[in-house]
């Protein structure tokens, strides 16, 4: 199995097309929600349950087991109701069909709705790109635009105390275009970023334009567009996201799988592979051999062959499947998040400003992520000796 990707979120929900998620959860008050002696009070029966079943494995199955066959069951409550109650709930159901009708006209009518004001965004798309790579310059107009918006950004920085990093950018004057114009946005855009290793740098520095094309039928298409490099001799790589045929509950277009182009690598190119070599010494003769393999290694370019969802025939434990699940989950915000964030205020990205309108919610963050100060402390006091033979048994890793 590939190499899971790194820093993956897996508590993201794959969203509609809208970006609204799968599952709309329900309105609650304020007044229902429980507090900080509630919260602790449950934490600390679920951890006793846990060490139950923890010690009687057979007991949570079973009651795993039981729950599932309730699923969907009707608890005979609707049942027992007197018949003209009873008919009032079917004309309830009737009335309620008739509203899923009305919803599923209005997901069609957004969807077109994206359709006809993205033919309105792709002659600025098309102008983008052109000064990008240096194919033409914007106009006068343009630039004093953009100017007054930095003005206002910078009087805003020093309003609020903001510090203005000064940095030097190593680029000639007669440079053509935006060097690593794409590479830049997509660095800032934190789930892309978390993706792209230090050797897809490399490669990605030769991206020159990304599109986006929606299908006749429900989904849509992600072009990346390359300069001639010594990787790939793919000149475009794309990846289509397709809905299934059924919506979701509330008529939305629910994601249902994606395909990647396949990559065209030059000979000892290929980044999402590496070699692995292993000492091998026979018993008899004690004569060594290095063994290499190729395994599968961490790369944005894995993002172009998408993960297959398990089929019910599948026989793969829970964890293997959740774990795939968790995966789809990410392929397909990092789809949404290229769609919807990066392609329309890519500029933003690129220079950093959309930094400041993402939201980090601290639910976001796991409490695996942060350690107690004390402990880092403790960490740097101590003394770490590194053990430097190699066993023959040992494996070292080289990039192709």
């Amino acid at each position: 199995m590939a190499e899971p990707i790194r820093g993956k979120r897996t508590e993201i929900t794959a969203p509609t097309p809208q970006n609204t998620p799968a599952t709309t959860a329900p309105i609650s008050s304020h007044a229902q929600q429980p507090g900080v002696a509630s919260i602790q009070e449950e934490d600390t029966a679920r951890a006793a349950a846990a060490s139950i079943f923890a010690q009687n494995p057979q007991m949570l199955q079973m009651i795993q087991g039981r729950l599932g066959s309730l699923i969907g069951r009707s608890s005979g409550y609707v049942e027992s109701l007197p018949a003209p109650v009873r008919r009032r709930i079917a004309g309830l159901r009737g009335i309620q069909k008739e509203h899923t009708k009305i919803e599923a006209e209005f997901q069609e009518e957004v969807l077109e709705l994206e359709k006809k004001y993205f033919a309105k965004f792709s002659p600025l798309y098309e102008k983008r790109s052109a000064i990008v790579n240096g194919k033409s310059e914007p106009t006068e107009d343009e630039i004093k635009a953009g100017e007054e918006e930095d003005e206002e950004a910078e009087a805003a920085a020093e309003g609020d105390g903001s510090a203005k990093t000064e940095k030097t950018a190593n680029v000639p004057d007669d440079v053509s275009g935006i060097p690593e114009f794409w590479l830049s946005a997509m660095k800032n855009q934190v789930t892309l970023a978390e993706t792209i290793t230090d050797r897809d740098e490399a490669a990605l520095k030769h991206l020159i334009d990304i599109r986006l094309e929606y299908l006749d039928k429900p989904g849509f298409r992600l072009i990346f567009e390359f300069a001639p490099n010594e990787f790939f001799k793919n000149k475009t790589i794309s990846k289509t996201y397709y809905y299934q045929a059924e919506a979701g509950y509330g008529s939305e277009f629910m994601y249902d799988h994606a395909e990647g182009d396949t990559i065209d690598w030059l000979p000892g190119k290929n980044l999402t592979i590496r070699v692995e070599a292993k000492k091998q010494r026979n018993k008899n003769t004690k004569q060594t051999r290095v063994v290499k393999k190729t395994v599968p290694t961490e790369s944005f370019f894995r993002f172009f062959s998408p993960p297959k969802a398990p089929n019910d025939d599948d026989e793969e434990d829970d964890e293997v499947t959740s774990h795939i699940e968790e995966l789809l989950e990410l392929d397909y915000q990092l789809g949404e998040d290229i769609k919807e964030k990066l392609i329309p205020r890519a500029i933003d990205w690129f220079t950093g400003e959309a930094l400041m309108y993402e939201e980090m919610d601290e639910d976001d963050l796991e409490a695996d992520d942060f350690e107690d100060e004390d402990d880092d402390e403790d960490d740097l006091s101590e003394d770490h000796d590194d053990d430097d033979e190699e066993s023959e048994d040992d494996v070292s890793h080289h990039s192709l």
